[in-house]
């Protein structure tokens, strides 16, 4: 699950920084923007979630 959400995670930052140069200023460049944005906070949180905590 961790390396599924590790690929996702990569992929969509990827793509946002490829989008950048690919696509024009227009409404497609915000929408893609926008679920590029949202996957890359959905697949941060899911790994944060799914840390193990430091035991002292």
């Amino acid at each position: 699950m961790k390396a599924l959400l590790w690929f996702v995670l990569c992929a969509a930052i990827a793509a946002n920084v490829s989008l950048n140069f690919l696509v024009e200023e227009n409404g497609l460049h915000i929408a893609l923007s926008v679920v590029s944005g949202v996957v890359v906070l959905a697949s941060g949180t899911g790994l944060w979630m799914l840390r193990r905590e430091a035991r002292p």
